[in-house]
């Protein structure tokens, strides 16, 4: 099962509210999905980003791909420099 970190649309129409969510690729953008790690909201300014760190990851450590978009807010956030040097120290 090929997991990914992607984005699950919310809100009205011109009014876009995401839900940063764990999923099986081969589910629907909007469908099912295992589980929520974060929430992005374009809307606000700046944007206004919810992570939980410890979900995001975990995800990331039992081989989650983050989808470019996704990948940006992590590192914004600074949870890609925390994973990447998690993986460079357990070598």
């Amino acid at each position: 099962m090929a997991v990914k970190l992607r984005l699950k649309r919310m809100g009205a129409k011109q009014r876009p509210f995401y839900r940063i969510v764990a999923a099986d690729s081969r589910f629907p953008r909007d469908g099912r999905f295992l589980e929520v790690v974060g929430t992005y909201n374009p809307i606000t300014n700046p944007a206004e980003t919810k992570i939980d760190e410890e979900k995001a990851l975990y995800w990331l450590n039992n081989g989650a791909l983050p989808t470019e978009t996704v990948r940006n807010i992590l590192s914004k956030e600074g949870i890609m420099k925390k994973y990447a040097e998690a993986k460079k120290a357990g070598k």
